[in-house]
């Protein structure tokens, strides 16, 4: 049987990934060392509770919003309304000249686009079928690395000619969010035009209340399924480590000394690396099983976080500590992503995908926390980075603990 070719909700579905990554991107990158310009002292601990005060809103908001955009007809509408918020918020940084007003505004930007994000994954089990989830999911995460790419040098081009063109830095900041926000709008209309949502539950009144009141049932029903109840307590302790190494790394390297140049160029090459990488770890997933490659992943981490604590000194070491985070970074989101749209049921996709996000994904609360705290009372950064390292042994060991989904009952 020969290989079933890509549909057209798929690909549009996939074209998202490619439209908000950009700002994920730069976020990650531009962002902390533009925000270090503008604060006092050591960026490393107010950008930490900043990520944290933003993962907690998305965690708390998430599980009845979703519940709500289950129902019919909901899911692009709360696409639109997060999307919309968030373009205006990312233009909108350009303009703040104090740390403090430029926290807030990036705060509300990032719970938007993570925001928009859970009702996206959500919209996985309607743009394809369970067998074909562990692809889709990896073709999204892999055009997603190479496709913010286009934007992100266009912006870099910016901030580091700037002094060429004459334009200030606030000024070259400026056209970059407006860049990243446009790209962003324009690879989200594909999705919203192409993809239907197939799977809902009936409209009902008094939907928030309800919303509210079904948590409890959700959590019970999560935990009464013994390979979702494993799987997301692994999830929500490594994945936490994940995301909290790709929001603080480049704020890290930066309070280490190393030049911002360096730190954007070595990541530039994460997302090189990450692509095909992530298409990769798909392939593996369906030969070796999810479980052990999700282990693999878990285990790479495991090594980046304890390198990163104890060598990372140097330009040279971040640029090899970005190749190793674009090996297995892709993969690992990707293939947890699918194995969750497998497990939750279609018709409550957005609401489990809510508490997916509670657990894990996008809100890295625990390990900023954790990071921000650390770096705090003992002064030292290194052993900060190096406490993530506890989120990775215990999303092991409970990753093991997950029984085979083939011989599950579900």
């Amino acid at each position: 049987m020969g290989k079933q070719r890509m549909t057209k909700a798929e690909k549009s579905w996939i074209m998202y990934d490619v439209g908000n990554s950009a700002l994920m991107l730069l976020a990650t990158s531009v962002i902390p060392i533009y925000f270090k310009s503008l604060a006092d002292g050591p960026a490393l601990v107010a950008w930490s509770y900043a990520e944290t005060i933003a993962s907690l809103v998305i965690a708390l908001l998430m599980p009845i919003l979703g519940s709500i955009a289950d129902m019919q007809g909901m899911k692009k509408k709360f696409i639109i309304g997060t999307v919309g918020t968030g373009v205006v918020a990312t233009v909108a940084m350009g303009f703040p000249t104090s740390a403090t007003a430029f926290l807030v505004v990036y705060v509300l930007s990032s719970v938007a686009l993570n925001s928009s994000i859970v009702f996206y994954d959500a919209l996985l089990v309607d743009a394809t079928t369970d067998e074909r989830m562990d692809e889709v999911s990896s073709q999204g995460y892999a055009w997603g690395y190479i496709g913010s790419v286009v934007p992100f040098i266009l912006c870099l081009a910016v901030v580091l000619g700037k002094d060429r063109i004459g334009i200030t830095l606030q000024t070259a900041m400026q056209i970059s969010f407006a860049l990243t926000a446009a790209w962003w709008v324009l690879f989200t209309v594909p999705m919203l035009r192409d993809v239907q949502q197939t799977h809902f539950k009936p409209l009902e009144s008094h939907a928030f209340l309800r919303a509210v009141g079904g948590i409890g049932k959700t959590l019970k029903d999560i935990w009464a399924n013994r390979t979702m109840r494993y799987f997301i307590i692994a999830y929500f302790f490594y994945i936490d480590g994940v995301h909290t190494i790709i929001k603080l790394s480049t704020s890290y390297g930066s309070d280490l000394g190393i030049e911002g140049a360096q730190l954007v160029l070595a990541l530039l090459v994460t997302q090189f690396v990450a692509f095909p990488s992530a298409i990769i770890y798909g392939k593996l997933g369906r030969k070796l099983g999810t479980k052990t490659m999700l282990l693999v992943g878990i285990g790479g981490y495991t090594f980046i976080t304890c390198f990163a604590a104890f060598f990372l000194r140097s330009a040279i070491e971040f640029w090899f500590l970005a190749i190793m985070v674009g090996l297995f970074q892709g993969g690992i989101q990707a293939l947890s992503r699918s194995e969750f749209g497998k497990l939750c049921p279609k018709e409550h996709a957005n609401e489990y995908f809510g508490f997916f996000d509670i657990f894990g994904k996008y809100a890295a609360i625990m390990g900023t926390f954790i990071v921000g705290t650390m770096t705090a009372s003992t002064g030292n950064g290194s052993l900060g980075v190096f406490s993530i390292v506890i989120l990775f042994v215990v999303g092991f060991v409970m990753m093991l603990k997950v029984p085979d989904r083939q011989g599950e009952e579900r």
